[in-house]
This record gives C-alpha cells, structure tokens and sequence, in this order.
C-alpha cells in the first residue's frame, strides 16, 4: 500500500512541508523512495516561470549528452540550480551522478508559434531526450515544462530529504503546489521512472492503491498518444487516462470520473444523461480501471483534485486553514502541517466522489 500527498497554498511552501506531511504516514508506506512535482514555482526559479524547466538525474556522460542535444536543437540555457547535496556517509539513497534542474529559452525558429505547438515541442524533446539517455543507460529525464520541477530518488525519504538538504527551509526551492509520495514501485522493478508523481504536458497524477485492469489499459493506451510511453507502474494509466480524456478529447473533468468508474448499467440507464453515459462506456471501455485506488492529480491550470475508487477502498482526506489546502491518505498527515484547522469542514471523498480544489482554494465537490 501506498501513502500519497499533496499541499496547495496561496503561499510559497518549502518542500519540507509536504515531508512533514507524509512522515506520519510511515507505517503505509515502505521508505523505498520518495518523488515530488513542485509547480507554480518561487525561489530560485521565479524569474522564468514562463521557461521549460528540464529536470533529470544522470551520468556526467549524460549532462554532456543532453547539453550537445539541446544546443544542437537551439534551445538557449538560462539558468540552472545545482543542489548542494549532503555526501555524509550512511545516509540511505541510491544517489546519481549529477542532477539538473535547468531553465531554457524555445529556439529561435519557436518564436512566434502557438502554445499548443511549443507544448507539442516540449513534449517531442523530452521524449528524445529520455531515449536518448535511455539506449545508453545514463540518466532519467523525468519532466520538460515550465513552472514545474520533478524529483526523484530510491531510498529512505528522510535521507533523502538530507542528500537534497529538503529539510533546511533556505527559501532556495519554493512552490504553491506540491505532490509527493514515499514509496518506489514495488509492483514490478524499482526504476526511478515507476517513482510516483508522474507527468505530462502539464498533467501531474499519483496513485495510492492498484490497477487490476494494468494490461487492458496498457495496450490500448500505447494506440492512443506518441506520449504514453514506459509503464513501468500500473498507477501511470490513470496519468494518461486523465491526459487523454481532458488534454485530447477536451471533455469536462466530471467525465473523466465516467471512464475510470463507470455507474452500474441499472443506475445509469435511469439516468437523464444516458446516452451519454452509455457512448463513453462503449468507446472508452478499455481505460475503465479497478481495483483499490485513490488519486491525486493537478491540471495544467493548477487546479487539484481527488477521487477513489468505485468501492472506497483506499482512504484520502482533505483539509484546510484558510492559507493552504492539503490531501493526504491519512489525517495524521493533515494534523501535522494543519494542526489549527477547523477539523468538521475536512472532506472524506467517497466513492462516487471528485473533489476539485481551485486556485483560489475553494473547494467543489462532483458527484457522478
């Protein structure tokens, strides 16, 4: 069993704060890892919110293969933070090499073209650049966006909060929005790519729980989109289910909770909207999912959300103080970092359930 979180602010946060908020958390979750998407970002990055920000771990050979590539496609660097990490021995993670967090200006032959081509850009370039990386075994090339760094790493997520100096709030690595989980894959191989949250064009998603339906969603989702690739998790169909639903088929956020957990066909046939109901079930019948799960997922336009499964089987809340809104598996987490919340307003999404937290935190409950 997973444990997974996620904080919202209308402040900066520190990634020290979405730490404290699945440490409680330890006994549902292994210290086999720990992943983070941090958007919206502040501190170092700031300056370039509007600049794809490349974030990857790799050999010294793979830094410089990557450089030779993005100059050769014209991309400009801007600037770059070097974590300053902590090399004291017997700390437990499974450190690479080098890691890059690094802002870059579109080539010159990109200005001028519409958001739609620059995301279809950053999303080829990444998807080379993992390749590339990937035939020579030197490095991970984990998200290419802007406003948006990814990290991460195998080990115990308090050692690897020390390696990364996560736990000093220097103010150096800030954002609204962060999405975390403490735990490698342990489904299939532990790979850093299998490392929840995952990411694409904007899309971040991570999963508490299990796929059942892995295989069906897998070979259909291949046929799909040039962006579906690896699988290493079962937990990476949801990311390209809710990709697909909202980002291709540009449906609402309320069907997307129609293709994973379809209602019962006695229930849905009573229903005013049945025909509707009825066409996504039958075109889209190989991404319904099953199993225990929950999700956490942020969309390209911030916004948060959360649902569970058609049966409930996996726990989340939600809570808030006014500044910021976090989700998490279990409320210990919340108490941690929200120990002055109005606790009768928190929210236990049930199964027919997804919440969605705006920009501005207000909250919206849809029902099926």
């Amino acid at each position: 069993m997973c444990r997974i979180g996620a904080i919202k602010s209308r402040e900066p946060v520190h990634p020290s704060k979405a730490l404290y908020l699945m440490l409680p958390q330890q006994e549902g979750h292994d210290n086999s890892g720990y992943a983070m998407v941090m958007q919206d970002l502040y501190g170092v990055f700031e300056r370039y919110k509007d600049k794809p920000l490349l974030s990857l771990a790799c050999t010294p050979r793979g830094a410089q293969m990557v450089s030779a590539y993005m100059e050769e496609k014209g991309f400009t660097q801007l600037a770059e933070w070097v974590p300053d990490v902590d090399r004291r021995p017997g700390l437990d993670i499974r450190a690479m090499p080098c890691y890059v967090f690094r802002n870059y200006d579109y080539p010159d032959a990109c200005r001028g073209r519409a958001p739609e081509e620059l995301e279809e850009l950053l999303l080829d370039t990444r998807l080379a650049l993992r390749r590339l990386l990937e035939e020579s075994g030197q490095g991970f090339v984990y998200s290419f966006w802007p406003d948006v760094l990814t990290l991460k790493e195998i080990g115990d997520p308090r050692d690897i909060a020390a390696y990364f100096r996560l736990w000093d709030d220097d103010g150096a690595l800030m954002a609204k929005s962060i999405v975390t989980q403490c735990r490698q894959n342990t489904n299939y191989d532990i790979v850093r790519y299998a490392a929840h949250p995952f990411f694409l064009q904007g899309y971040t998603l991570c999963a508490n729980g299990e796929n059942t339906f892995y295989t069906k969603n897998t070979e259909y989702q291949k046929s799909l989109h040039r962006g579906y690739v690896g699988f290493e998790s079962d937990s990476q169909n949801f990311l390209y289910t809710l990709h697909y639903v909202l980002h291709e088929l540009k449906w609402p956020i309320k069907y997307f909770k129609h293709v994973i957990t379809p209602l019962p066909f006695a229930e849905a046939e009573g229903r005013p909207d049945r025909k509707v109901l009825s066409l996504i079930r039958e075109s889209l019948a190989h991404l319904e999912i099953n199993g225990p799960n929950t999700i956490i997922a942020v969309l390209p336009d911030g916004r948060m959300l959360t649902c569970c499964d058609s049966k409930k089987l996996r726990p989340v809340v939600v809570g808030g103080d006014g500044t910021t809104i976090a989700i998490s598996s279990e409320v210990c987490g919340l108490n941690a970092i929200l120990p002055h919340r109005d606790t009768s307003r928190d929210i236990y999404p049930h199964e027919r359930e997804v919440v969605v937290i705006a920009n501005d935190l207000a909250v919206q409950r849809w029902n099926q």
